[in-house]
């Protein structure tokens, strides 16, 4: 393929494409074996796969740039069309389902896309492709804001991550004044921000209801592939998570502020791990690339296949700038079979999570493509799509000495037992969903009541130094996913958990790695509780998985200390 910078985009005719789908669909009706079923189903798919290919091209190019008017106008085309050419999929959904050869594409292609096939029937209806088409415009002019947000901070003009890297800083008064600066841009844009959530929830409800689901709740977990369970399941998932991981955070947190020499730890601490720095990467950006298309190349023979491609052909876009969209994704080009990622270096450590989380997500895209029957079946839930990355992380550790040096130890102490506290703020976001989406006359004042309320159900020790904004529970406002992929977060605490089992198994000596190929290598055949069963993998839904891991992240972190005492 050419290198990404080079790929040509042409706007592609909705149009015409309904008129393939249609001889497609023609096709399949009139198919008198299963060969004829099989071929002009995989057609249909495939006539498909260049429309997503160019409307994600034009989606990565819109990010890497808010204020480009071109690609802004293409993202309000997709944003019109795809909700459209939903009711053509639905039609032939239906005659997929309805066909005398089902059994044999299911035998082929598996039930979990059957499964899926069913839920679209009844979540595509013509009656909510308008209000479709505005929550995508309204999800772009959100994006727009937060990108916007920007402030010159000891003369360098810094955006959200930028001012996150000055709150790694040693020095406190830095960090207290990047926080403040920090603080004051999102209360700054919080009333835009309140009134793009609003008409999101609103748009969100007319949906749900629409399709004839009495709240959002019951319509978002079908439309997220949770067909193996329920709200009821998660709430008693975020209690293991009070009960069991909480406390160890706390005993972490208090450890962290008696190394740090404070009585207490304000927000602006937490991500300082040491009182002489953190580990902080070595290279610029091109170098971090090469170091790690390096480490790929040891790690295995399909790995290093898979980050020479993206190399290669210039699937990454890695350094922040100002209106690059905020934070980092992996998406995919089916007609090139080509990940792609995308992120905001800013000098910390988390350049490097990067390049193994995001490469988890994109290794998982190339390896099931290359392997599976049916492009569609590559990518499977997100609650095993986040194991993919989150393991990969813990699979770079014996690497990290390319990146830090004689601090690789610090890293990967650090690391550990911040993919651990993340955990109760990830349960938050997903509980301040459910409580926001069960009120429609909650206001702004009362979402933020709610947030502070959840932040001291599971991470007592936070606190913003007397900030008014953020002690009011102005915080929420800083996850992205709330506003754009509702009921998406909760998703990485589970994955989190299977991460540290997978990284478990490495320790003990068992071949995490064989492991690990195997659940890629599954993309999205079946089902959360199958995948996990097939790939040998606890269900961190059942609390007592929960405590054992728990345990386990405890005593670790206690290894992962030098011999004097000291983290390593």
């Amino acid at each position: 393929m050419e290198k990404f910078r080079d790929l040509p985009y042409n706007r592609p005719d909705a149009g015409q494409l309904k008129k393939n789908l249609s001889a497609r669909l023609g096709q399949f009706r009139n198919a008198k074996t299963p060969e004829e079923a099989d071929e002009a189903f995989v057609g249909f798919q495939r006539a498909f796969e260049n429309w997503q290919t160019l409307s994600t091209i034009a989606a990565i190019r819109n990010t890497m740039n808010m204020k480009d008017g071109f690609y802004d106008g293409e993202m309000k085309y997709f944003n019109r069309e795809n909700p459209k050419l939903m009711l053509n999929m639905k039609k032939a959904i239906k005659a997929v389902l309805e066909s005398p050869f089902r059994s044999h594409l299911e035998k082929k292609y598996g039930v979990q896309m059957f499964r899926k096939f069913e839920t679209q029937m009844k979540l595509v209806k013509l009656s909510t492709v308008l209000p479709s088409i505005r929550e995508g415009n309204l999800c772009t002019e959100y994006s727009k804001t937060a990108a916007s947000c920007s402030v010159e901070f000891m003369g360098e003009k810094c955006n959200f991550y930028g001012l996150l890297r000055h709150m790694q800083s040693t020095d406190r008064a830095e960090r207290k004044a990047a926080f403040r600066e920090w603080a004051k841009l999102y209360e700054g844009v919080s009333a835009r921000l309140d009134d793009q959530y609003d008409r999101l929830l609103k748009i969100r409800r007319t949906i749900a209801k629409r399709l004839g689901f009495s709240n959002y709740t019951d319509y978002v977990y079908p439309a997220r592939g949770r067909f193996d369970y329920d709200a009821g399941k998660i709430a008693v998932f975020r209690d293991a998570v009070r009960i069991f991981i909480t406390p160890v955070c706390e005993k972490m947190y208090r450890e962290q502020a008696d190394r740090l020499g404070l009585q207490r730890l304000e927000w602006y601490d937490e991500d300082l791990c040491f009182p002489d720095g953190n580990a902080i990467p070595v290279g610029t950006p091109a170098e971090l690339t090469e170091k790690a298309r390096l480490m790929y190349e040891k790690m295995s023979p399909e790995t290093g296949e898979f980050f020479n491609f993206m190399t290669e052909n210039g699937l990454l876009d890695l350094v922040t700038r100002e209106n690059k969209h905020l934070g980092g994704y992996m998406t995919f080009l089916p007609d090139y079979r080509a990940p792609f990622i995308f992120s905001n270096f800013n000098g910390t450590s988390a350049d490097v999570d990067v390049l193994t989380h995001e490469a988890g997500h994109a290794f998982e895209g190339y390896y099931a493509s290359r392997r599976l029957p049916l492009l569609q079946l590559t990518g499977s839930t997100s609650e095993i799509n986040e194991i993919h990355s989150m393991a990969m992380e813990f699979f770079a550790y014996p690497y990290m000495e390319s990146f830090f040096g004689e601090k690789a130890g610090r890293y990967r102490y650090s690391h550990f037992t911040d993919a651990f506290k993340t955990i109760p703020y990830l349960v938050c976001v997903d509980e301040f969903q459910h409580r926001v989406f069960e009120d429609p006359g909650l206001t702004a004042e009362g979402r933020r009541k709610i947030w502070r309320e959840i932040e001291k159900k599971y991470m007592p020790w936070r606190s913003y130094d007397g900030n008014a904004f953020l002690e009011s529970g102005g915080f929420w406002m800083q996850k992205q996913h709330i506003f754009l992929y509702p009921f998406y977060y909760i998703d990485y605490a589970m994955a989190q958990l299977d991460a540290f089992a997978l990284y478990r198994m490495q320790t003990e000596g068992e071949n995490a790695w064989e492991r690990y190929l195997n659940l890629c290598g599954m993309g999205g055949m079946y089902g959360y509780f199958e995948t996990l069963s097939r790939a040998g993998l606890p269900n961190p839904l059942e609390p007592e998985n929960v405590k054992a891991l728990s345990e386990f992240v405890q005593a670790h972190a206690e290894k992962l200390k030098d011999p004097t005492g000291e983290r390593a």
